[in-house]
């Protein structure tokens, strides 16, 4: 059968987890520069489609291409490794400490951004025919992307501060389904399948992803936006990471590895 049952696949999200730990910074980078470039690339793919046939659902139902791509080549997404790497800390893996899950993330964060960046730099450029002429519908429909998910929230204080970190819960919990969707079957259109339904669900509900938010408002940014990078940083990325990372851990790595690795011992009914 090409479906692994819980049990199975949990135990594979700690081994990957402790994978990515102890993998080579060079190969952290590259696989997480490729991850951000190709899910930047789908984000501007799906606000392309959204903009051409003014139907977001349609938008939403595409995007998953891009985390399908990314997973079947085995990149890595920060939003990915907050949820699989404290599993091999809480799982008491050899070697796997604090320190190091902690450096795997910031490797991954500035590879994924690296990637992010580079992709906005050059959807700015082609939008832009080198930056000679205005960005046109699909530029400013980005532009107005960042500003609304900047200053919209600004508006609002701290009410708006914990909508943006709630909103990153939500998506990391859908995100970090889609990664163990990745494990749940050993085909290619069962593995695409089950990454596909929770991302397009977080992409069209408008929650909060770091990484497509890292191709977003720098792109918003370069392409005329009227808002500045620490309002990108405070009122959208900073939360929005936090967000990623509780609700990830929280509602996906953490539940599935107490009830199908670290399971509660069987009732006597008799």
């Amino acid at each position: 059968m090409s479906y692994l049952v819980p049990a199975e696949f949990a135990t594979k999200m700690v081994d990957a987890g402790e994978s990515k730990i102890f993998m080579s910074t060079r190969d952290t980078l590259i696989r997480a520069f490729m991850a951000g470039a190709i899910l930047a690339l789908a984000a501007a793919f799906a606000i392309t489609i959204t903009v051409q046939t003014g139907q977001p659902l349609v938008g939403a139902i595409l995007f998953p291409v891009g985390f399908v791509m990314l997973y079947l080549m085995g990149f890595d997404l920060l939003t990915g490794v907050f949820m699989l790497t404290p599993l091999a800390l809480l799982d008491r893996r050899a070697g796997v400490t604090l320190n190091r899950v902690l450096r795997n993330w910031a490797w991954v964060f500035l590879g994924n951004l690296g990637g992010a960046l580079t992709v906005a730099f050059m959807m700015a450029f082609i939008l832009t025919y080198g930056f000679s002429i205005g960005p046109g519908v699909v530029g400013d429909k980005i532009a107005g992307i960042g500003e609304a998910r900047t200053l919209g929230y600004a508006e609002y204080g701290l009410a708006g501060w914990v909508t943006i970190f709630i909103r990153g819960m939500l998506c990391n919990w859908m995100v970090s389904m889609g990664v163990v969707g990745a494990m749940v079957s050993t085909s290619v259109s069962g593995k695409a399948i089950a990454m596909w339904m929770p991302i397009m669900l977080f992409f069209y509900m408008g929650f909060e992803h770091s990484i497509v938010n890292m191709f977003l408002f720098p792109s918003a940014l370069i392409m005329g936006g009227g808002f500045s990078v620490w309002d990108y940083m405070w009122w959208n990325e900073i939360p929005t990471v936090l967000g990623n990372l509780a609700g990830g851990l929280a509602f996906t790595g953490l539940t599935l590895y107490a009830t199908h690795v670290k399971t509660g011992p069987r009732r006597n009914l008799i």
